[in-house]
């Protein structure tokens, strides 16, 4: 049987242990199957991706190499969560996907990319060209906002990837598919936010004191 990983990424220090506590407390109230829980960092030869823009060295996760080394097997789901998610509802369906990757979609409001990094899961084997291909200059070379990344890495090399939207109760606060004003749509199941916003500057909300703790 396939496995499942909730995944995070760590580098620098704009996050730290109660960003990381908060993240997983809140999955493990709303993900009723087995999983395993990963902080990762990028490795040594990829160092030199978190002293850029575009949170590049997440990439690594689609070599063969990578996922051999941390144990996954091909099919296992990887899920890559930012630490800056708030989950507020159950996960379940979300993950019991079965398309290869799947990535947030449509919620970028300036930005012309589909995909939004904040969320996204791979099957361990799928496209590993995703990773053997990149190079920070070729990133350079699709169509990007204010500075290559990821997500346009991403959108360029998978354009027809599924996606979750607002439908699927996946949301980027204030963001497009987020109802006017500040309250927590009905159907959240995870808040993403992108950019400057931060859960702990929106403490004052109660559905932020809510989900968002240890």
């Amino acid at each position: 049987m396939a496995g499942l990983t909730i995944c995070t990424w760590v580098w620098g220090s704009k996050y730290g242990p109660d960003h990381i506590a908060k993240l997983f407390a809140g999955v493990r109230r709303n993900l009723a199957q087995d999983y395993v829980p990963m902080v990762t960092t990028p490795i040594a030869a990829d160092l030199h991706l978190t002293e850029m823009k575009g949170c590049f060295a997440r990439l690594r996760m689609f070599d063969p190499a990578w996922q051999e080394a941390n144990g996954f097997k091909r099919g296992d789901r990887i899920v890559c969560m930012d630490l800056d998610l708030v989950v507020t509802g159950p996960l379940n369906e979300l993950f019991d996907r079965p398309e290869p990757f799947v990535i947030l979609q449509g919620v970028n409001a300036v930005n012309p990319c589909p995909f939004n990094g904040s969320l996204w899961m791979l099957e361990a084997g799928y496209r590993p060209d995703v990773w053997h291909e990149f190079s920070p200059a070729l990133a350079a070379k699709v169509p990007y906002h204010e500075f290559p990344d990821d997500q346009a890495w991403l959108a360029d090399m998978i354009p027809d990837a599924a996606g979750w939207t607002a439908d699927d109760g996946v949301y980027a606060f204030q963001k497009r598919g987020w109802p006017k004003g500040e309250a927590l749509p009905r159907n959240a199941r995870v808040v993403a936010f992108p950019g400057w916003r931060d859960p702990s500057q929106y403490t004052r909300l109660d559905w932020v004191r809510e989900h968002w703790r240890a």
